[in-house]
């Protein structure tokens, strides 16, 4: 059996509820916070397949299931990167009113110890938090992210070919 761990990030966003929830569950453009994937799912309903695709559709990046869907509150899905092999963990957003913004708790359940998803999540969760931050608060992500984000966008070649679309219909 693998050995798994919890991630907890947290960060508070001088934003409204909606905005946030919206920047995170979003399916009708790129979700700037989330590494400008886009979210495709079936519905956003409890057992509906999603997957976050690169912003030209070419690739599948993570696949998963809903699992919980309370707006603007809470939002759970499993979670498998599609460029490795590794067990899948479950993601829960969770959103809490403060007197002076939002906080937003990005947990990380069932992560599979000492898994390349492991490296990755520990390193992007509080990426995504602090752009999440960036794009509510300011309207953009922050200069260093969008870099990255037109990189991503001109490298897509180097992609592992097992990522490719049409090896995850939806």
């Amino acid at each position: 059996m693998t050995e798994t761990s919890r991630l907890v990030s947290k960060i508070t966003i001088n934003g409204s509820l909606e905005a946030i929830w919206r920047e995170l569950t979003k399916n009708d453009e790129p979700q700037a916070a989330v590494f400008n994937a886009w979210l495709h799912a079936q519905a956003l309903v409890p057992g509906a397949s999603l997957q976050m695709r690169t912003a030209d559709g070419r690739n599948v990046l993570v696949i998963g299931k809903v699992m919980a869907y309370e707006p603007p509150y809470r939002f759970v899905h499993s979670f498998r990167f599609t460029q490795y092999d590794d067990p899948e963990c479950v993601v829960c957003y969770e959103l809490k009113q403060l007197e002076q913004g939002v906080e937003v708790s990005l947990i990380v359940e069932n992560l599979p110890v000492g898994t390349r998803t492991a490296k990755d999540m520990a390193g992007g969760s509080q990426l995504i938090l602090n752009t999440l931050k960036a794009v509510v608060e300011t309207g953009k992500p922050a200069f260093g992210t969008r870099v990255m984000y037109f990189l991503f966008s001109k490298l897509g070649f180097v992609l592992p070919a097992k990522t490719r679309a049409e090896h995850w219909p939806l």
